[in-house]
């Protein structure tokens, strides 16, 4: 595909930097000279200096011949009218655009991004993804990450093994045999650094990041099997009021009406707007790295220190400091892609990554075939991927143990009519099911194609 990417930025970086290595031709615009020289050091990509909303910027970067327009630059603005530009003088096919704005995503505006006025075919709202991942983070405070697939019907639940996790040193074909009702499974091991896809025979060991795919209804139970039986937190402290510590205030309030909240907010007047605008939720002026702030707060009491402001460091440091103070877990967002790694050693117990998020989003419509969701792991080592299995796939119709799949794919789940089926040898997939699969990043190529309208395969 033929790709221009607007924004050189921490997101555009990464997505382009995704993109290219997957062999696609991308361009990048950006109007800092530093971030393109960035771009055309580091990645095979052609960096263009100049607004990406102007038609002779555009047009330099190879819009007229564009399958693909990617805008995430810091504004709104710049990032509309680019789509705009690319639809009306360029004919791009599909736009993607981010808005963080809340006020241009109100229900009563939902028109303004209809074809007819501003085409943009997707919008990414990195504010509300992120809040909502922290949402499901709060709820299932046993996991590192948890993704949602098959309209929630399946989720993908990272775990962290323990050294009392009770199934350590158990080989995995064993634990179908303990519970063979479960329906989970393991698809991906991350260990020393190295992402991979288990056989039935590989044990598990302390340190382990298992991700595990499993029917919605049986998460929890998945959870306490791998020896984290967390309640759901009732006491929460968040540092940073900003737009994603105020979104996540906002929806506590609505969803989980028994939930704590504080908020812990640098800045004098924006705490006094968030004060304004929260029922129950406490506002507490000042910075969430001095420990009499973090007392008054009852740090000690909480059940979940979430730091979100954007200073990585001051994120990580706050949730350390938490945990020192007597508070049960912690949650960090984390932008810099060389920190997650770390999160453990460093004492995070889970984290979000919003570049992550985004990139996501952005692969759904670069993926080829019926792709119906993704989300990328481990920075792009690898993908869960949802598709939709069409009549002349080489899926259908065939034992999953006689598929012959590649090494370093795994099918996950399968949602049949609206629900979770069991997952086995014998499965066969038919026509219209959602497959959830797991794949390497070097594997997701063949993946599309087993999901293409074409009898083509590999």
């Amino acid at each position: 595909m033929r790709i221009v990417i607007c924004g050189a930025g921490q997101v555009g970086f990464g997505i382009a930097e995704r993109l290219s290595t997957e062999g696609h031709d991308v361009s990048v615009v950006d109007v800092q000279p530093q971030l393109i020289a960035n771009v055309r050091d580091q990645l095979d990509v052609r960096g263009v200096i100049g607004h990406g909303s102007h038609p002779a910027v555009l047009a330099q970067a190879g819009a007229e011949n564009a399958d693909l327009l990617i805008a995430v630059t810091q504004s709104d603005e710049v990032n509309m009218v680019a789509t705009q530009v690319a639809h009306t003088i360029f004919q791009v096919p599909t736009k993607i655009a981010r808005v963080r704005a809340q006020s241009y995503l109100a229900p009563i505006y939902q028109g303004l991004f209809a074809r007819d006025h501003m085409p943009i075919d997707v919008i990414i709202s990195p504010e509300i993804e992120v809040g909502e991942m922290v949402l499901r983070r709060l709820s299932l405070p046993g996991a590192v990450e948890t993704v949602r697939f098959a309209d929630d019907k399946i989720i993908v639940v990272g775990i962290m093994c323990a050294p009392d996790c009770p199934v350590v040193d158990t080989p995995l074909r064993q634990l179908t045999e303990l519970f063979p009702n479960l329906g989970a499974v393991v698809v991906g091991v991350f260990r020393h650094g190295h992402l991979i896809v288990p056989h039935s025979d590989e044990m598990l060991r302390v340190g382990d990041l298992v991700y595990v795919v499993v029917p919605r209804e049986q998460v929890r139970r998945t959870l306490v099997i791998f020896g984290h039986e967390e309640p759901k937190a009732g006491r929460v402290v968040i540092a940073g009021g900003g737009n994603i510590g105020f979104y996540v205030a906002q929806q506590l309030e609505k969803r989980e009406p028994q939930t704590r909240v504080k908020i812990i907010e640098a800045s004098r007047q924006r705490a006094l707007y968030i004060a304004d605008a929260l029922h129950r939720a406490v506002i507490l002026h000042g910075s969430a790295l001095d420990q009499g702030v973090l007392r008054e707060a009852d740090i000690e009491d909480a059940d979940t220190m979430v730091a979100l402001t954007n200073d990585d460091q001051a994120n990580i440091i706050a949730c350390v400091m938490a945990k020192t103070l007597g508070c049960a877990r912690n949650l960090s967002l984390i932008n810099n892609v060389s920190y997650p790694a770390l999160a453990n050693a460093l004492g995070i117990d889970a984290y979000v990554n919003p570049r992550a998020v985004t990139i996501s989003r952005v692969l759904r419509h670069v993926r080829r075939g019926r792709i119906e969701s993704v989300h990328s792991l481990q920075n792009g080592s690898a993908e869960v991927i949802e598709a939709e299995a069409l009549e002349t796939s080489l899926l259908v119709g065939r034992p999953l143990r006689a598929l012959e799949l590649p090494n370093g794919v795994r099918v996950g789940a399968i949602v049949r009519r609206g629900k979770a089926i069991e997952v086995n040898g014998d499965t066969q997939i038919v026509a219209r099911d959602r497959v959830v699969m797991f794949a390497l990043s070097e594997k997701v190529h063949q993946v599309e194609q087993m999901f293409r309208v074409s009898l083509e395969f590999f």
